[in-house]
Parts: C-alpha cells; structure tokens; sequence
C-alpha cells in the first residue's frame, strides 16, 4: 500500500511539475516572440504640406515608424503595414500581436507608421499645436504620409515585388479602408478592426454609441444598468440641492464642485469610465489605454450591485478606470478627463489636443447621451454645439459630410479587398459596416469582441469567435498576396 501510495505521489508530482513546465514554456514563447517581435525604432524624412509646395517653407519632419524584418522572406514575402492612429505607436504595436502572428505563418515583413502629431511625430514639435501649424494634420496628409513611406521603404529594402496588407484599428482602422480606396496601386488589401467609418462620416443615429455602451452592462444585468441611472439621479437631485459638500464626499473629490460646469464635468468623467470600460472589455486583463481588469464590464456590475450606496458604489466603478493602482487618495476632475469634440474621449496630453482638433474637421463625432435609451445623464451635442466650440477652440468651422464625399462612406461597392471586422461588445460596431458588401468586401462579427480584439496576439482566454474571425482574416490576405503576385506578374 506504501508503494502504491508513493507511486502515485511521485507520478502525481512529475504530472503537475510537467503542466507547469508546459505552461511556463508557453508563456514564455508567447512573452518572447509574440508580444515581443523585435522591432527597430526608425524615422522616414516626410514631407510636411503633401500638397501645396510653397506651404511651410516646403519642409519635413521625421516621422516615426517601428519595423522588424525577423519573420520576412527577403525580398518576396509580402509588407504588413499598419496604419497608425490616434496614439504613441508603440502601444499599438504592442497590443497589436496578430499582425506578428499572421507575420511568422507568411513570412511578412511588419511596419507600424506613427500618424503625424502624434506621440513623438510632431512636424513643428511643441509649436505643432499652434495655429496655423494644427492646418496640416488632415486624414489626407496622413494617408499621403503611408503612401510616400511605404513606397521609399519597398524602394530602400529591395522589395518592389512584395504586396503590401494594411492593418488598422478604430481610426487606424478608418486608415486602413481610406489607403485601400485612394491608393490601390500601393495597397492590395485591408483589415479594417473596428472602423467606424459611417458614423464619423455623420451616417446613422447620435444616440447609437451610448446606448450600445449601455447594451453591454445591461447583458451583464438589468439590474447593473438600472443601478447605473438611479446613482446618477441621485447625484443630479444633489446638484440642483447644491449639496456640493456631499458630492465631493461621495465621490472622493479632490476640491468640491462649485458650478453646474463642476457638475457637467463630473459627469462626462465618470461616463467616460463606463465607455473605456464597454471599448476594453476583454476576456484578460490588459495595459492598452490604461489598466483593465479581465472582463472589466463583469467587475463593473459587481462592484455596482455592491452596496446599498449608490453614489460609493459609482465612484468605485469609475475608479476601475481612473484608480486602477488604488494609489489616488482623491480624484480631481479636470486632470483625469477632458472635455473636447469627441463625446467618447480625447485623451490627455499632447494626443489629446491633435484628437480633439481632428474632431473638430473631419471627424464627426456627435454622440449624444439622454438617460431614455442609455443610463447616462443628458447631455448632447448637436452639430451647433461642435460648431460652437470648435470655432473657439481651434479657429475651424467643421465640415460636415466632407469624410463622406472625400472617402465613399457606405458607397463602397467598387471597392475591392476590405476586411470589416467588429466585436459584438463594442460600442462603435455598430457605426461600421456589419454586412457583407461583395464577395472581397467582407464583414466578419465577433459574437464576444471587444474594441478590436482580432487584432490582438492569441491568448488562452480568447472566445472561439475571435479564434474562427482570424483564421478567416489570414486566408483572406493570403489570398489577396497571391492575387497581387500574379497580377504583378502578369504586368511586368
């Protein structure tokens, strides 16, 4: 029997000492070659006016870009370019792993472009956000940035013959569609993760995103919902009463709130906690435009149903967001949000203000909340409102329609090699194209994405649909690569 027992002890131990070592070893490749791919940090000599050659002493600027060579067949496999957004372009590249996955299988060479005015590519450096420096961050002079880099580097690289695939998410992926449209002869397809390319384009209804946000608490539970909306009754019953003393207690604030604009502030905070946490509610936990819990939603209604302290508990919902560390001892309203042009966000710093000037152009982002079909406070903006501030913020008068006219908006049939790929749990799906097109415009539904997920490295928490969406998406490009070889050849 001691034998026996032994036996089974030591098999048991070698068992689960083998499972580690597997798991271990997993993760450490994972760690390695998938979410660390080796990319060199460059900068392209880019024109600043792409087009007026008398505009800004026809200068340039460098324009950051992050490259790796280490899965490409020289000279023969196909570029990976992905069209960078809103954002320092290492924290995409870095939450970006499937576009290193698709690299391995293809044998790619991988080039994430940093947009102009953004993170360090900033044409006029610290002068870049003066006016008229702002002029010259347009989507075109963007996308005429992609083209000129992607076309020097084939020249630089010797690789003429490699089709190029580009990639983008969000706006990035809003890119990715406009450089398949205005630059065909450059670039042989697109997956476009998450593109709201309709409603920018002012398509659709201005209550679609909050009320979507608020879809997917109401999934979780009603009952999360029905919380939500009730706490922020209770804090607009203690704003009319201008109990100021006992806002600032209950959620923490750094200063007490003295105005209806304290009010309106606090407000667009803590909405704005709800909308990250709806965007990033991925199955594990992450570090893409902040620190998010797994499944961060769930932890949203948990904490929300809570206690019997509505106020308290919206407070510590928000400070999943905004207090991830547990380090903040108060939240001070107007260092943690932002008020711009975009409903949804702009950000802090530097990016926020290059953001916030695109949403005031090109960029239409009219959202409006109303507590009737979402359980946010009401608050709209209306196009009068953007108009309003825009025109004291930045000296601009936007333009609405002009993305639609400049970039097909739901026009699209004569396009050609287009992945549409949405996440069912995020909130600007629907502002995308959720149907098929043609038989190369192609819409892929992940039933449990989040904001891009596609685009992310595997994971061993990843749902079968966004396992089924890849592996749809990289028989698509190896398609579309082979498509360009031979219509290449056929030309040459």
């Amino acid at each position: 029997f001691c034998k026996q027992s032994f036996h089974k002890i030591i098999t048991f131990v070698f068992w689960a000492f083998k499972r580690y070592f597997k798991v271990l070893c997993y993760k450490f490749f994972r760690y390695n070659v998938l979410l660390n791919p080796q990319f060199t940090e460059k900068y392209f000599s880019q024109t600043v006016d792409h087009f007026n050659f008398n505009s800004m002493g026809n200068g340039s600027f460098n324009q950051r870009y992050l490259i790796t060579d280490k899965y490409w067949k020289k000279g023969y496999g196909p570029i990976f370019f992905y069209t960078g957004n809103e954002g320092d372009i290492w924290e995409f590249a870095l939450n970006s792993g499937f576009i290193t996955e698709l690299a391995a299988q293809q044998g790619a060479l991988v080039i994430f472009a940093e947009h102009r005015y953004y993170g360090t590519s900033l044409p006029f450096g610290n002068d870049s956000f003066n006016i008229p420096q702002i002029g010259l961050l347009t989507v075109e002079q963007a996308l005429a940035d992609y083209a000129i880099m992607i076309t020097e580097l084939k020249l630089q690289l010797g690789a003429t013959d490699s089709p190029v695939i580009v990639f983008g998410g969000s706006y990035g992926g809003m890119l990715s569609v406009y450089m398949r449209l205005k630059y065909p002869n450059i670039v042989a397809g697109a997956l476009a993760a998450s593109a709201p390319i309709l409603s920018t384009a002012g398509l659709g209804d201005s209550r679609q995103f909050f009320r979507d946000v608020t879809a997917d608490f109401a999934n979780v539970a009603s009952e999360c919902r029905d919380a939500v909306r009730q706490a922020f009754h209770q804090l607009k019953d203690l704003a009319e009463q201008q109990d100021y003393s006992r806002i600032q207690s209950e959620f923490a604030l750094c200063k007490p709130p003295s105005s209806a604009q304290d009010i309106h502030q606090l407000n667009g905070l803590l909405r704005n906690g709800f909308t990250l946490m709806a965007m990033l509610d991925y199955p594990y936990s992450t570090h893409f435009m902040g620190n998010m819990p797994a499944n961060p939603v769930q932890v949203a209604c948990k904490t929300m149903l809570g206690g019997s302290n509505l106020l308290a508990n919206l407070r510590d919902t928000a400070g999943i967001v905004y207090n991830s560390t547990g380090l903040l001892t108060c939240f001070d309203l107007y260092s943690l949000y932002v008020e711009c042009a975009d409903p949804t966000g702009c950000g802090l710093g530097f990016n926020s203000q290059a953001w916030d000037y695109q949403a005031c152009t090109e960029i239409e982002l009219c959202y409006e909340s109303n507590n009737v079909t979402d359980m946010f406070p009401p608050m709209p903006f209306t196009e009068r409102e953007r108009e309003v501030y825009c025109s004291k913020r930045w000296a601009v008068v936007p333009r609405p329609g002009w993305l639609k006219i400049q970039f097909w908006a739901d026009a699209l049939s004569t396009a050609s090699n287009i992945i549409f790929s949405n996440g069912d749990l995020d909130p600007w799906a629907n502002g995308g194209v959720r149907k098929a097109l043609s038989s190369s415009l192609v819409a892929i539904n992940i039933s449990e994405g989040a904001h891009h997920l596609d685009l992310r490295a595997s994971n061993e928490a990843d749902p079968v649909s966004v396992i089924k969406a890849r592996k749809r998406e990289a028989e698509l490009i190896t398609q579309w690569v082979e498509m360009e070889r031979r219509r290449s050849q056929k030309f040459s």
